[in-house]
């Protein structure tokens, strides 16, 4: 008797262990139909947590129509929460790929996803990352532990973004996310908040309830010749550099004259030469990326670099990119302190894609040769990242906007 009743304990502790599993599943599909790919990949994600989940995430090229895509993917999650963006790559745990869908169902009676928005970021992005995060907020039953952000990659100041979440949630608090991306082409990305296609847009997650995680955050890129003072820049526009035109740096280093530089995004031809930024906190130079530069000599970035600040042109190189992404994988492990990994959240600057070129599997394989092969990974190659300086989490936390940087969040039980 006693035998059946030690049985029956302990099949009854292994139900309840499973009930309180965080699952994740992962689906992807090119299928040439956007409709037809949106239902696929949601119907392989939902399959592997069983049917059900608490919130689905959506990284779409934009090569699909996006309303065809998101509502195939609605035609299998229904009214399951969903939030999304699209992107300039995925990457899912069979590893990175182009001009595809990617859906992750996720499910946990532990964790509390709860979702907001914000809108307007091509005029006020404070304002829209305050709006997301203070949403979030309010509707969580519980305290947050981690705030996820999806953030329109053409937005007037990604930087500013982040401190309107921060204006809410606190300095210290940890954020963690990528910017949209549209397949490198620069000219819109959108934002998917349930049934919604949006437009400069901040879509927040928050997270509360009872999980740990860990952030992974490193870039590898080295600083070539010598520092230069931002002697005048307003918000993201960067225009003189040691009383210069900002361009000149560019001029000097490739010996092309300005109106070469200009014809189109320059970002095309300087992703492996970004800039960098020093930052107290950081070992590594803060990197911003170049976007557009004009005829007066300004270079507009992805986000602001003070007046005042030093710059230095910085350099990629293949081996270094692969290093720092096994690196923060293993500042994310360090956190979990023995939990298990359950779900690997990847934000990739596109300039790694290019930089990387037909290596960049190899990455994205460091990545899991520390976390685990079999754990659901999903992500997306952004147009910038925003993630806590070196990957600190706790009282020394600060999150920033990034360029070029492997950022990665990881959640465990």
């Amino acid at each position: 008797m006693k035998s059946v009743e030690r049985a029956s304990a302990s099949l009854s502790a292994q139900i309840r262990f499973y009930k309180h599993m965080i699952k994740a599943g992962v689906g992807r599909s090119n299928d040439p139909d956007a409709t037809k790919a949106g239902a696929e990949a949601a119907r392989m994600a939902l399959k592997e947590t069983g049917g059900k989940a608490n919130l689905i995430v959506v990284f779409s090229t934009v090569a699909y129509d996006q309303k065809k895509m998101l509502d195939g993917v609605r035609t299998i999650s229904k009214e399951i929460p969903l939030v999304g963006c699209s992107t300039s790559g995925e990457i899912t745990t069979e590893g990175p790929v182009a001009k595809h869908v990617a859906v992750t169902a996720l499910s946990s009676d532990k964790i509390e996803w709860t979702v907001g928005v914000g809108k307007g970021t091509d005029k006020d992005s404070f304002q829209a990352g305050k709006e997301a995060a203070q949403e979030v907020k309010n509707k969580a039953k519980e305290e947050l532990s981690l705030f996820v952000m999806l953030l329109d990659g053409l937005s007037e100041n990604g930087a500013a973004a982040v401190r309107g979440v921060q204006a809410v949630l606190g300095e210290q608090f940890p954020i963690m996310g990528g910017s949209a991306g549209d397949d490198f082409l620069f000219k819109k990305t959108y934002e998917y908040y349930n049934g919604e296609i949006l437009e400069n847009s901040v879509i927040g997650i928050g997270l509360s309830g009872k999980f740990s995680f860990g952030v992974g955050v490193r870039h590898g890129w080295e600083p070539i010749g010598l520092p230069m003072k931002v002697t005048k820049a307003e918000g993201a526009v960067l225009k003189e550099l040691d009383n210069q035109p900002a361009l000149k740096i560019y001029e000097d280093y490739f010996g092309k004259k300005a109106e070469e530089l200009t014809k189109e995004p320059i970002a095309r031809m300087a992703y492996t030469y970004p800039l960098g930024m020093s930052v107290e906190g950081s070992s590594e130079l803060l990197i911003r990326d170049v976007i557009i530069a004009n005829e007066k000599g300004e270079i507009t970035c992805a986000a602001e670099i003070p007046q005042g600040s030093e710059i230095r042109l910085m350099l990629g190189d293949t081996e270094k990119a692969i290093q720092a992404a096994k690196e923060a994988a293993e500042g994310a492990l360090s956190q979990l302190k023995g939990s298990r990994p359950k779900v690997i959240f990847v934000f990739n600057c596109m300039a790694r894609n290019k930089l990387l070129g037909a290596r960049i599997g190899e990455e994205i394989v460091a990545i899991q040769n520390v976390l685990g092969k079999e754990v659901p990974l999903v992500g997306f190659y952004t147009y910038g990242e925003q993630a806590p300086l070196g990957g600190v989490i706790g009282p020394e936390c600060r999150s920033v906007f990034h360029n070029e940087t492997m950022t990665l969040v990881v959640l465990g039980e």
